[in-house]
């Protein structure tokens, strides 16, 4: 049995559920496939239980900080298995938006099965072949396992399995301190589990440096044991612990390990190469618009390289949609991409760092630092350990830097610089880290322009395109 489509998305992820929307909402038939749950990483293991956890890690922190501007709190008492029914109960919650039946209340078939690409113009899905169009690849990744002794003889934690655990780990090792392994650092930290990370090389490799030494420091006063540019060169099991043995030869017992070391593209089995799609070394390859190199077929998110983001996934979705859908030749411009890590304080950046923008511009580059110790806000909460950095080629603002508590809410502003415009239209399409307050800005700015972007001279135009495909 063969059906058409104007549009079929392999992967319901952010990238994956963003190009399926819109053009079902523009009166495309659009299938959208997924083998696992709906939502992908960000709903499922990443975004929402991370900052589920990092939440209630906050407030456990907030009863034991002891006499603070006035108040005495009391001791918290962690209970694990209400931890974890928190972040199952915030998953739970947001998960309709996500949801086969909200997309399909919006016209988009969801096939809950394995997607395999048969040529560039055909998937098969069960029993069913599926003749496209246009093809959408939004697959995803998966955590990088590293190449370690012993690891596959123990079991080992990874951000799709830390959630689900039945007790509070004694000891928590972490192999990684990028922004995922620090955030769980911190808050298994404050849930009172004892926590070392082992890094290669620094903490926070593509963040600022004086930003990322104020985080780490904060950590550490906190009780996080930081071991950088140390490697785990093998691991074994010692009755009920684990046992990581670290360059120099010491060796680290822990109850738990989790592995944090970055991403990997799902891109095997899918059939790229009978579809004419090449793959290079991180990721499907891609041209500004999310083209592979088969011009038929796209793929967005984690799966291409590029940006590992919720946010640039979304990002991703909204290009397909305006090139497949409206016909416009939007093209991916990451020179305002937003990144933040949930710590406390927070790490939050947008653009060039201080030390990539002297990498590409030289002597052409000033900083301009203003600390929140000198801020009034700041010092009336309590909380004014931080600052906020701007980086400058000339007059022109090419990244910023802020640490300090709810940085990543202050990124909006400086996201209008780098990209030089202020308008409503420019603020619906900038990329907004995901999640935070500023978000609602862009919110709202795209809800002011949504009766005209799916109005119906828009459908109209969408339904005169994909006619003219053949």
């Amino acid at each position: 049995m063969n059906d058409i489509y104007d549009l079929v998305v392999i992967g319901a992820g952010s990238a994956g559920l963003t190009a399926a929307g819109g053009p079902a909402m523009l009166g495309l038939k659009v299938a959208l496939i997924e083998e696992g749950p709906m939502g992908g990483d960000c709903l499922n293991t990443g975004c929402v239980p991370s900052k589920a956890l990092i939440s209630a890690a906050g407030r456990a922190h907030e009863a034991n900080r002891g006499l603070r501007l006035g108040i005495t709190p009391g001791k918290a008492e962690i209970d694990w298995i209400g931890v974890r029914d928190h972040i199952r109960h915030a998953i739970a919650t947001i998960a309709p938006v996500d949801s086969q039946e909200r997309f399909e209340s919006l016209g988009v078939e969801v096939i809950r099965d394995r997607g395999i690409l048969v040529d560039d113009r055909t998937v098969q899905v069960g029993g069913r072949q599926l003749k496209a169009k246009r093809i959408v690849i939004a697959t995803g990744s998966r955590p990088r396992k590293p190449d370690i002794p012993g690891l596959d003889d123990v079991d080992y934690l990874t951000n799709e399995t830390i959630f689900d655990i039945d007790e509070l780990p004694r000891h928590l090792a972490i192999m990684g301190g990028g922004p995922i392994g620090m955030e769980m650092a911190q808050s298994f930290r404050r849930l009172g589990a004892q926590v070392t990370v082992i890094e290669q090389m620094r903490p926070f490799p593509r963040d600022d440096a004086d930003a990322a030494a104020l985080v780490m420091a904060a950590l550490e006063r906190e009780g996080v044991v930081i071991r950088p540019r140390t490697e785990v060169t093998a691991v074994a099991c010692e009755g009920d612990d684990i046992v990581l043995t670290l360059s120099g030869g010491e060796t680290i017992k822990a109850s738990h390990l989790l592995v944090s070391i970055g991403r990997v593209p799902n891109t095997e089995g899918i059939g790229l190469e009978a579809a004419g799609v090449k793959v290079g070394r991180d990721g499907i390859i891609v041209d500004a618009r999310r083209r592979t190199t088969n011009k038929r077929i796209y793929a967005i998110g984690d799966c291409r390289e590029g940006p590992r983001f919720t946010h640039s996934s979304g990002y991703d979705g909204s290009i397909v949609v305006a090139n497949i859908a409206l016909g416009l030749p939007s093209k991916a411009d990451f020179k305002a991409l937003p990144w933040v890590t949930y710590s406390d304080p927070e790490l939050a950046h947008i653009g060039l760092t201080e030390a990539a923008a002297r990498e590409k511009f030289g002597d052409k580059v000033t900083s301009t630092r203003e600390n929140f110790s000198h801020n009034d806000r700041a010092i009336a909460e309590g909380e004014s350990e931080g600052f906020l950095k701007i980086v400058r080629v000339g007059s022109k603002v090419v990244g910023a830097t802020v640490v300090g508590r709810h940085a990543g809410d202050l990124l909006l502003p400086w996201a209008q610089m780098i990209v030089g415009k202020a308008t409503l239209f420019s603020l619906s399409g900038l990329i907004v880290a995901y999640p935070n307050r500023s978000d609602i800005s862009k919110a709202v700015a795209f809800k002011a322009f949504e009766p005209r972007i799916f109005g119906k001279w828009a459908k109209r135009w969408a339904r005169f395109l994909a006619g003219l495909r053949r």
